[in-house]
């Protein structure tokens, strides 16, 4: 391929600060709307809370958020325009508050951050996979072709496929990491998927750029 890199090298690394916002607002949902976490039996209620607005001449409006699911591990990712069905794994941070990325013995593996939410649920879900390995280009090669309305569905370990519909793809050198943007607090529920991008610094055995896909829940159903 002539770009090849370690299992250090191909999932960029969330720092303390990005992590710890994003166990933030985890802990931020969870204490505000407790309950709503609990494995139901029922199927899950569409429509979201509502937010006060600010004091208003005019009668104050509801907003009204988007979809949302209580919380329960993922379990099968499948973006079908681009090829990609794969297992996950669960990501966790190491002592230093750096994430652990996937396996890299495993080319066809995602995984999912689970300090923060779990896809569907309001917040960012965070999902990262290699763009490739020393075996070759791995489950995330092609993430950068994604096209903007594209659908990624998500089966969870509830029996619930979630729908997210994508609402950009960009790439963003390392140096200049959005990281509240891309692992921010959001009201509703989104989707972001992260893997390498950008040219191959054989120096630093790393690469340059990271590719992040931002979407949104659209729809759920049982699977």
């Amino acid at each position: 391929m002539g770009k090849q890199g370690g299992a250090d090298s191909n999932t960029r690394v969330i720092r303390w600060a990005a992590a710890s916002a994003l166990i933030g607002v985890f802990l931020i949902y969870n204490s505000v709307d407790a309950a709503s976490t609990q494995p139901s039996q029922k199927k899950p209620a569409i429509s979201g809370p509502t937010l006060t607005p600010r004091p208003q001449t005019a009668a104050p409006q509801e907003v009204r958020l988007g979809p949302a699911l209580p919380r329960s591990p993922a379990r099968h990712l499948d973006i079908p325009s681009i090829g990609v069905s794969a297992p996950f794994t669960e990501l966790t941070l190491d002592r230093s508050g750096v994430l652990i990325p996937p396996p890299s013995d495993n080319n066809n593996l995602v995984g999912w951050f689970n300090g923060g939410p779990s896809p569907g649920e309001r917040g960012n879900a965070i999902v990262a996979g290699h763009v490739d390995t020393k075996t070759g280009p791995a489950v995330f090669y092609p993430l950068s072709s994604l096209k903007t309305g594209s659908r990624v569905t998500i089966t969870r370990a509830d029996g619930i496929v979630a729908t997210f519909v994508v609402d950009s793809v960009e790439t963003f050198n390392k140096a200049n990491f959005p990281d509240e943007r891309v692992y921010g607090q959001t009201p509703d529920a989104q989707l972001r998927l992260i893997t390498c991008g950008g040219s191959y610094d054989r120096a630093v055995r790393d690469y340059t750029a990271n590719v992040v896909v931002f979407a949104h829940l659209d729809s759920f159903q049982w699977a």
